[in-house]
């Protein structure tokens, strides 16, 4: 039986080797920037890569490292306040530029201009890596910025806060300490313009190796978010990974978007009808229906959705290679945090099916799935829908 560790490791060989070519570590090798690649697909976010460069600030090993979350760097005079920024900036899948105090492995602290950027693949618009470019800061730049009178926060409540936000999203927990002392205690560390374009240099070159060693390997990625599906914003990565956690065929529809699109699609549904994910994806889901699909039951749920209500219907359907199906179909509002209607889900169960699910009826089992998906999307959204970048 694989071991955890064991299965960590081939994660994390899997997340550089299936995306890139060959000769990426060599070329990686030779950038002289100090640099961490992490997986945010893998529980933990883990570190993927770390230069040499880094290897040689901090200390520590290769093997060290890898695996480990970027919480590991930080230590009792961290800022809290530049933790909660990065955090947020992998939440919402943006680039962020922000001082940081971290530590070696001998225990000392050391300054950095810490610029985090996400990589994105170009076929699907989902955030693949991070990269996490670190430049020492020179002497001249070892400022600091005070904290106004109204930036004081409660470490207690905020901590309580952030873990509520988060309790579903195990990727989002890089660079969240489990110390809640002092936090926004200390001050932000400020970098001279000279640092940060070093840092700006350093990822641009990083990206441009990233990009060059993908499309060797035939999986192209990107420095931005791109979608195929005009005015369609892809989901987030956090809330991607818990709607993939759940075993049902399903998919997420807006109600916020022109014919109320399907923004998400569960594997188990392109297993269940034949198509891709890209032929789904931006289209509404009365593409399912077909000659003998009764027009009386697309009126039942097109006025249930316009009443905001939640309710199961027996509907023909249509496999890609033209086969019908019976669908028990149950649909639901799912609301965001603030009881706004941010998505529809609807589960399917194919009637051949009924009898499955470990002596769950197929009602439990849709509303079992139902009840997952809104606790992903009310654990995720302080805001509403598909996450925007800023």
């Amino acid at each position: 039986m694989e071991s955890s560790k064991s299965r960590l490791d081939r994660l994390i060989d899997r997340s550089m080797s299936d995306r890139y070519s060959q000769w990426f570590r060599d070329a990686l090798d030779e950038l002289s920037g100090c640099f961490l690649i992490t997986d945010p697909s893998i529980p933990g976010h883990p570190i993927v890569f770390a230069s040499r460069g880094f290897l040689g600030l901090t200390g520590y090993a290769e093997a060290e490292v890898l695996g480990k979350n970027g919480r590991v760097f930080q230590g009792p005079k961290t800022n809290r306040r530049s933790v909660a920024a990065i955090r947020e900036a992998i939440r919402e899948e943006r680039t962020v530029q922000i001082g940081l105090l971290n530590y070696r492995k001998d225990g000392t602290p050391y300054e950095v201009w810490f610029h985090l950027c996400p990589v994105f693949g170009e076929e699907d618009g989902k955030v693949v890596h991070f990269v996490a470019v670190q430049v020492p800061m020179s002497r001249k730049g070892r400022g600091t910025r005070r904290r106004s009178s109204g930036e004081k926060c409660c470490g207690s409540c905020r901590r309580e806060v952030l873990l509520e936000m988060i309790g579903e999203l195990g990727g989002d927990r890089m660079f969240l300490d489990s110390d809640d002392k002092g936090l926004g205690s200390e001050d932000l560390c400020e970098a001279t313009e000279e640092d940060k374009q070093k840092a700006a240099s350093a990822i641009n070159d990083l990206l441009s190796a990233l990009i060059r060693y993908s499309k060797v390997a035939g999986r192209h990625v990107t420095r931005k978010k791109c979608s195929s599906l005009v005015g369609i914003v892809p989901l987030g990565t956090s809330l991607t990974i818990s709607l993939g956690r759940i075993k049902q065929s399903f998919v997420l529809t807006d109600p916020q978007l022109n014919d109320m699109p399907i923004v998400y699609v569960s594997e188990g549904f392109l297993t269940f009808t034949g198509y891709t994910r890209n032929e789904v994806l931006g289209r509404n889901c009365r593409f399912l229906s077909g000659p003998d699909t009764d027009i009386g039951t697309l009126c039942e749920i097109r006025d249930n959705i316009k009443k905001e209500r939640a309710f199961s219907v027996r509907i023909l359907n249509y496999r890609k290679d033209g086969n019908s199906f019976w669908n028990f179909l149950h649909i639901s509002p799912v609301r965001n945090a603030r009881g706004k209607v941010a998505f529809y889900v609807g589960v399917q169960i194919h009637e051949s099916s009924k009898t499955e699910g470990q002596g769950l009826s197929p009602q439990m089992r849709q509303l079992g799935a139902v009840g997952a998906i809104k606790v992903a999307v009310r654990s995720l959204s302080a805001g509403v829908g598909p996450c925007k970048s800023s």
